[in-house]
């Protein structure tokens, strides 16, 4: 059956490129989807439940109220968490998140039981933002260099998330130390110079960039460079659900991360 990736990517709120791209998936309507994270920022922290939906109803995302959505950790602190609506489950603010946990979730709902395990990476300082800019089909193209500095160890991931003046739409970026271990970043952010489907913001000049950095693990970092990949149409990827890091069926991520954020006038 024909269906699109962009349902997942709606819920998300993932532009890695700029159109929808078609896709040939399994129908999972009524699918669990899972959305969980843990940051090092004060509490409280989210668990967002829906159930997918199939490719010829609107992007409106049933809500799974009443679920048991239990987080615990390796050092023993745990918490039931409290639905708040709109399929939403929320910690305490004392509840802490902390670099080098192991954050386990379990969800028990309509019988089922889910569960994920993320550790938190240390973070790594992000000291700031560059600005680049290039002549391109007759226009400029505008990039951010986020300036942070590697660790000499291997095995770092990296989310970045930016969107623009007060938009809520985000685009995605993920950065492995595979190359340039231990070294400055390299890699800028490129921003969007067209709005030739309506879905994107041309920048410029006096536009503010909200960029945010976070530190997340291996199983995190497969999760949306498969996601990424997919939405992009890449070349040698097999047209499927990005590898889930939660048991039972389920689609979504569970994510404990380091959560940083810049902000940055194009000038």
């Amino acid at each position: 059956m024909k269906n699109t990736f962009f349902i997942i990517l709606s819920l998300f709120l993932l532009t890695a490129c700029q159109k929808e791209i078609d896709l040939d998936l399994e129908d999972q309507s009524g699918s669990i989807v899972i959305e969980g994270n843990i940051t090092n920022q004060p509490g409280p922290h989210f668990v967002k439940i829906t159930r997918s939906v199939a490719v010829n109803q609107n992007n409106q995302y049933p809500a799974v109220a009443g679920a048991n959505v239990v987080i615990s950790d390796n050092t023993g602190q745990t918490e039931t968490l409290q639905y708040i609506g709109d399929g939403r489950y929320q910690t305490s603010a004392a509840f802490a998140g902390v670099s080098g946990r192991t954050y386990s979730l379990k969800i028990d709902t309509d019988g089922k039981q889910y569960t994920a395990q993320s550790t938190m990476p240390e973070a790594v300082p992000f000291d700031g933002l560059e600005q680049d800019s290039f002549a391109f089909g007759g226009k400029t193209s505008y990039t951010l260099l986020p300036v942070f500095t590697d660790p000499a160890a291997l095995g770092n991931r990296y989310l970045f998330s930016f969107t623009i003046n007060n938009l809520s739409k985000k685009t995605l970026n993920v950065f492995s130390d595979n190359i340039n271990n231990g070294l400055p970043n390299q890699r800028p952010l490129m921003l969007p110079n067209d709005d030739e489907d309506g879905n994107n913001h041309e920048v410029a000049i006096g536009d503010t960039i909200h960029v945010e950095m976070q530190c997340i693990d291996t199983n995190v970092f497969t999760f949306y460079s498969a996601l990424l990949d997919i939405s992009g149409g890449g070349s040698g990827v097999t047209p499927t659900n990005p590898p889930s890091n939660i048991s039972n069926g389920a689609l979504g991520y569970f994510s404990a991360h380091t959560l940083s954020k810049l902000s940055y006038v194009i000038q």
